[in-house]
C-alpha cells in the first residue's frame, strides 16, 4: 500500500512541476500544414512534400519575423496561426520507456501507461546490441502511438550516454556503464531503434527523434556541496578523446542521432553550451550532425546566473547561439535573443541557421506533411501500447541483464519443488516504483519481487526495514522466519531517495542496518540465503561476498515493470543468468583518495590516486567490470588469430628509420586495410542451456599511458548444454586496438599486444 501511495505522489509532483500538462483524453496529434483547417497551406512551399527538405525549410524561415523565429528556439514553441503552425513541445523523454517527465508527454484514460523497461544500467549489463535496438523500436512504436492520439511529441531527449566514471554518481543508473565501447554501442543502437529511419524509402525520415546527452564530461550532480551548476570539469585532452567523447561520436556518426544535448557543467573553464569548439567545431563540424543541438534545461540561464560567464543575459544568449546551440530547454533565449540582435551581438542570420536545424528535424518527422495518421506510422494507436509482446520483452530484458555475482557450491538455482516455504525479507522485496528508476513513465503493470517469487512457491514476507535507509531493522522477526523457511531471499539495496539526479552518494556501503540484517539472518537461516541487490551503482559488499552463510548474490539494477518476475525466473532456474557488470564495484577504501571532482582517468601514484574504471584502476575490487556467473560453465578455444601483424608505411616515413618510434597515427595508409579476424570456439560444458557473453579485451603496449586493458568487442550467444559454436570478431587495428596519446590524437602503438577472452590469452606483435 505504501508503494502505491508513493507512486501517486510522485506522479502528482510531476504534474505540479509542469502545470501545462493535462490529463484529459485527447485524440488529435499536433501537426502543421493541415489543409482541412486552413486551405491556404497548400500554397506554402514548406508544406509542399514534393520539394526538397532544404527548400522547404528555407521557404518557412523566409515567412517568419524575427520574433517568430525566436519562438522556435525554446522547448515550448509558440504557434504561428497565420501559417497554420501550432504550438509544439520539444521536451519528451524515453530513457527506458515513454516517460511522463517533460511536458511533451502525458498519460490519460486513452493510454494509461506504457511499457517500462529496465533502467539503462541493467539493460547494458546484457551486452546484447540487438536487445538495445529492439527496445528502442518498441519504445518508439509506443511513442508514435501516443503522438497519434495527442499524448506525446516526436522529439525525445534520450538516451543518456555519459560515462559512469564514479560509483557515487546519482545518475549512473541512467547510463550504459563505465566502458566507452559498451556505451557507444548502446547509444548508437538504441538511437537506431528509436529513430528507425531505414524502414521506409526516405532514409532520412525519422520515426521519432532521439537525443544523446549530456555533452560532455558530465558525471557529477551534487557531491559534498559541489553541484553540476557550478562544477568546472578539468579534463585532459587525452581523457576527453579517449573516454568522454566516444559515446557521443558514435551516437552521431554510427547512430545518425537527430540531436545532442549540451550539459550544465563547464569543461576546462567554458560552459559546454557556450563552447564553439565543442558544439560547432566537433558535433556539427567533425562529426557532421544532421539535426539540432539543444541545451539541458535552463543551462544557458545557469551559465549566466550561476557561473557568471557573461556580464549580460544578451551576451549569454549570443554566446550560446554563436557556439552552435539551436534550441534552449527553458525560456532564456526566448527572453533575451531579440535584445542580443538589437545590441549588435548577434546577426539574424545566426538565428536563421539555428531554427533551420530545428525545422529540418521536424520535417524529417513529418510534422509539416499534414495529418500524420495518413503517413508512415499513422496506423499506430493505443492498441500498440503495452502489448503482451512488449511486456514480455521488458521481462526478457531484465532477465538478460541480471548479474549473478556469487553462487557458492551451486546453491542457485533453487528448486521450486523442493522449496516448500521461502522467506522473503527486505525493504525492496515488495516495491513497485523503485523497480523502474528515474526518468520513468507509468508502467503497464508491476510484478514485485515478492509477487514473482510467490508465483512459484509459498512465501513468508517481512520488510525488515521501514525503508531502504533502514535506520532500525526488524532483526529478531526476520531471524524467526528465516530459521523456519527452506530458503531465504533478502531483497536489499537502495532507491531514488539515495541516488538520483541532483543527488550523489557519499559512500559505497549498504545503508543503515541492512548489513546487520543480512548478517544476522544468514547466521540462523535454515536453508540457502540469497542476497538480491537492487540499485544503479555498486556497493562494497565484501562482508556478504566473504560470508559462507550467504549462498548467492544477485545484482538486479532497477529491473523495470516485470522485474519481480525476472528475478524469480533467475532464482528458480527458469532462466540461466548471463548478465555481466557494466561497471566496477569498488571497496569503500577507494573513496579515500578519489574525490568525485577529480576527472582524471589515469592513476597518479605520486599522489596515491589509483585511477578510474577497469581500464586504468590499479587497486583492489569487490567485483570487476565484466564479472557475471552462469549456472553453466563455458570454455573458450582460440581457432584463428594472427601472431604477427605488419603495418605498412610510406618509404620516407620517419618510423622506418627511428628506433624511438613507439606509435603511428591512425591517418597513415596502413590503416586502410588493417582488420584481422579472431575466431573462437565457445563450448557450454555444463548441462544447463543458456546465453553467454564473450568479451574480447586487448592490452596494448605500454605507451602514451595506455589502458591496462580495454574492451575490443563483445558478442552475446545462446548455447544448449554440451554444445559449441564459433564466435568471430573482426578487429580493426586502427579503430579497435589504437590508443589516444597525450595530445588527443589516436595512434597505433607498435609492439606486443595481449588479447584476452576469459582466462584465454593470445600474444600479438605489431611491427612496421
Amino acid at each position: 500500500m505504501i508503494s502505491k501511495v508513493i507512486f501517486v505522489v510522485g506522479f502528482l509532483i510531476s504534474l505540479h512541476c509542469f502545470p501545462s500538462i493535462s490529463v484529459r483524453a485527447s485524440t488529435q496529434p499536433v501537426f502543421a500544414c493541415d489543409a482541412t483547417r486552413d486551405p491556404n497551406v497548400v500554397h506554402y512551399g514548406f508544406c509542399n512534400v514534393s520539394l526538397g527538405r532544404e527548400s522547404r525549410v528555407a521557404d518557412l524561415v523566409r515567412r517568419l519575423t524575427l520574433e517568430q523565429k525566436i519562438l522556435f528556439m525554446v522547448n515550448s514553441a509558440r504557434n504561428v496561426s497565420r501559417l497554420g503552425i501550432p504550438r509544439y513541445e520539444w521536451w519528451s523523454e524515453a530513457l527506458h520507456g515513454v516517460s511522463y517527465i517533460g511536458p511533451g508527454t502525458r498519460f490519460s484514460s486513452l493510454v494509461p501507461g506504457a511499457t517500462s523497461f529496465p533502467q539503462v544500467i541493467l539493460t547494458a549489463a546484457s551486452f546484447n546490441v540487438s536487445l538495445f535496438e529492439t527496445i528502442g523500436k518498441v519504445v518508439s512504436t509506443e511513442a508514435r502511438a501516443m503522438y497519434n492520439v495527442g499524448l506525446a511529441g516526436l522529439t525525445f531527449w534520450s538516451p543518456n550516454v555519459n560515462i559512469f566514471r564514479d560509483p557515487r554518481w546519482g545518475r549512473g543508473q541512467e547510463t550504459p556503464g563505465e566502458d566507452p565501447l559498451l556505451s557507444s554501442k548502446y547509444g548508437s543502437r538504441y538511437v537506431r531503434g528509436l529513430q528507425q529511419a531505414d524502414d521506409h524509402a526516405d532514409s532520412s525520415r525519422l520515426k521519432v527523434a532521439a537525443c544523446c546527452k549530456h555533452y560532455t564530461a558530465y558525471d557529477l550532480d551534487n557531491w559534498k556541496g559541489v553541484d553540476r551548476y557550478h562544477f568546472n570539469a578539468v579534463v585532459t585532452q587525452q581523457d576527453m578523446d579517449d573516454t568522454f567523447q566516444p559515446p557521443f561520436k558514435s551516437c552521431v556518426v554510427d547512430g545518425n542521432v537527430a540531436s545532442v544535448m549540451c550539459s550544465y557543467n563547464q569543461v576546462n573553464g567554458k560552459p559546454t553550451c557556450a563552447d564553439p569548439e565543442l558544439l560547432a567545431g566537433v558535433i556539427r563540424g567533425q562529426w557532421k550532425l544532421n539535426g539540432y543541438i539543444v541545451s539541458d534545461c535552463d543551462s544557458v540561464k545557469v551559465f549566466y546566473d550561476d557561473q557568471h560567464y557573461t556580464k549580460t543575459p544578451e551576451a549569454a544568449a549570443a554566446k550560446a547561439i554563436l557556439a552552435g546551440l539551436d534550441l534552449n530547454c527553458g525560456s532564456f533565449l526566448g527572453n533575451h535573443t531579440a535584445a542580443a540582435v538589437k545590441a549588435g551581438l548577434l546577426k539574424e542570420s545566426a538565428i536563421d541557421k539555428a531554427v533551420s536545424n530545428n525545422f529540418a528535424t521536424l520535417m524529417r518527422l513529418g510534422f509539416f506533411d499534414g495529418d500524420p495518421r495518413k503517413q508512415p506510422y499513422g496506423q499506430l494507436g493505443p492498441k500498440d501500447v503495452c502489448t503482451s509482446g512488449h511486456q514480455e520483452l521488458a521481462r526478457e530484458a531484465a532477465r538478460q541483464g541480471i548479474v549473478l555475482l556469487k553462487n557458492r557450491d551451486g546453491s542457485l538455482p533453487l528448486s521450486p519443488t523442493a522449496i516448500k516455504t521461502l522467506a522473503v525479507i527486505g525493504p525492496n522485496a515488495n516495491v513497485t516504483k523503485t523497480m523502474i528508476g528515474n526518468y520513468e513513465g507509468i508502467p503497464c503493470k508491476y510484478t514485485t519481487p515478492l509477487q514473482g517469487l510467490t508465483a512459484s512457491v509459498a512465501t513468508k514476507y517481512l520488510p525488515g526495514c521501514s525503508n531502504v535507509a533502514c535506520a532500525t531493522a526488524q532483526v529478531n522477526e526476520a531471524k524467526k522466519i528465516a530459521a523456519s523457511a527452506d530458503a531465504t531471499v533478502l531483497v536489499m539495496g537502495i532507491d531514488q531517495s539515495l541516488e538520483r539526479e541532483g543527488f550523489d552518494r557519499v559512500d559505497l556501503l549498504l545503508p543503515g542496518q541492512q548489513p546487520l540484517l543480512i548478517t544476522e539472518v544468514a547466521k540462523v537461516a535454515k536453508g540457502p540465503v540469497i542476497l538480491v541487490i537492487m540499485s544503479g551503482g555498486g556497493f562494497d559488499v565484501s562482508f556478504a561476498k566473504n560470508n559462507n552463510k550467504i549462498s548467492g548474490i544477485l545484482w538486479v539494477g532497477y529491473p523495470g515493470e516485470a522485474g519481480g518476475a525476472a528475478i524469480a525466473d533467475v532464482i528458480f532456474g527458469y532462466y540461466n543468468p548471463s548478465g555481466k557488470l557494466p561497471m566496477t564495484w569498488y571497496p569503500q577504501s577507494y573513496l579515500e583518495n578519489v574525490p568525485m571532482t577529480n576527472m582524471n582517468m589515469r592513476p597518479d601514484p605520486s599522489k596515491g590516486y589509483p585511477g578510474r574504471t577497469y581500464r586504468f584502476y590499479t587497486g583492489k575490487t569487490v567485483y570487476t567490470f565484466g564479472h557475471g556467473l552462469s549456472y553453466s560453465k563455458f570454455s573458450h578455444k582460440l581457432v584463428k588469430a594472427p601472431q604477427l601483424l605488419v603495418f605498412p608505411l610510406d618509404e620516407d616515413h620517419i618510423c622506418r628509420y627511428s628506433s624511438d618510434c613507439t606509435s603511428v597515427e591512425t591517418i597513415e595508409r596502413g590503416c586502410e586495410n588493417s582488420a584481422f579476424d579472431v575466431h573462437l570456439r565457445v563450448r557450454n560444458v555444463g548441462s544447463h542451456d543458456g546465453s553467454h557473453t564473450v568479451l574480447l579485451y586487448a592490452t596494448p603496449p605500454s605507451v602514451h599511458n595506455s589502458p591496462r586493458k580495454h574492451l575490443v568487442g563483445f558478442e552475446k550467444i545462446s548455447l544448449r548444454g554440451k554444445s559449441a559454436t564459433m564466435v568471430r570478431f573482426k578487429v580493426d587495428v586502427c579503430k579497435d586496438l589504437s590508443v589516444v596519446d597525450e595530445l588527443g590524437s589516436r595512434r597505433v602503438a607498435l609492439g606486443q599486444y595481449v588479447l584476452h577472452v576469459g582466462n584465454l590469452k593470445h600474444t600479438l606483435s605489431l611491427r612496421i
